[in-house]
């Protein structure tokens, strides 16, 4: 099992980003918990300072844009996911 976090302010491109992601994991058939975090001490403690981002297994993966969820599935495909 995976852990995948959102990471985003509540804006508009951080909500479709969690959706998008939500979507590809379930497209994959992946049993992964797919989280959306908006307290900016979390966030901040993945160094990140742009939103949306990703972060797979306590790794940030993508930042400061909004992953297609096609783009979201080949993302977690490269990381083994």
């Amino acid at each position: 099992m995976g852990f995948i976090k959102v990471l985003g302010a509540g804006c508009k491109a951080c909500h479709e980003q969690y959706e998008n992601v939500k979507k590809a994991v379930e497209n994959m058939s992946l049993d992964a918990d797919v989280e959306y975090i908006t307290d900016m001490e979390k966030v901040m403690g993945y160094g990140v300072m742009s939103m949306p981002a990703i972060v797979v297994n306590e790794q940030v993966v993508s930042m400061g844009k909004v992953l297609k969820t096609a783009q979201v599935e080949e993302l977690l495909k490269e990381r083994g996911c």
